[in-house]
């Protein structure tokens, strides 16, 4: 299970970004920041609101230096089809397939009863060390707007009090 300001497990998984298969790696995004998050299954009810408003939103996680990752336990194949008929074929960040769950059970996320996982939140540091992890019920959808405050405050290095917004003054030690 992963653990705050321990290396987070590192994968390499196929998926699917704007209409085209791809192969995406933690690896591969050393010396930027991760926001990868878990849902759990395609063509469902609160997943699709998820997808779109990090979508709506991707080009603030991008100016914010960080790329955005999904990952649900279906297939690439399903990711496409999906995509093409609920998202118009874009989203603009990769959806991963990890099929198996061994990328969802080394971040804590699977359900072994169920097959899926759970709605886990996971903020990795450009050294590739959990910063943020955020696990809770599939009938709750996330907010957008609480992992890009928390993305910006990890990234000011500094301590941030209750309710930090960027911009604020943070706390001297």
């Amino acid at each position: 299970m992963v653990k705050i300001t321990e290396k987070a497990p590192g994968f390499e998984l196929e998926g699917v970004l704007d209409g085209e298969f791809v192969t995406e790696s933690l690896s591969a995004h050393l010396g930027e920041w991760v926001v990868l998050f878990f849902y759990p299954l395609d063509f469902t009810f609160v997943c699709p609101t998820e997808l779109t408003g990090f979508s709506r939103r991707v080009e603030e996680f991008r100016a914010a230096g960080a790329q955005l990752m999904a990952a649900s336990v279906d297939s690439k194949f399903s990711h496409l089809a999906w995509l093409e008929r609920d998202f118009g074929g874009k989203l603009g960040y990769p959806l991963l397939s990890d099929m198996t769950g061994a990328t969802a059970r080394d971040y804590g996320v699977y359900l072994e009863e169920s097959g899926h996982t759970l709605r886990g939140t996971f903020i990795i540091d450009p050294e590739g060390v959990v910063r943020y992890a955020l696990t809770h019920d599939n009938n709750i959808g996330r907010s957008t707007d609480e992992i890009l405050r928390a993305l910006k405050a990890l990234q000011t290095g500094e301590l941030c009090p209750v309710d930090w917004q960027p911009g604020e003054e943070t706390l001297t030690a």
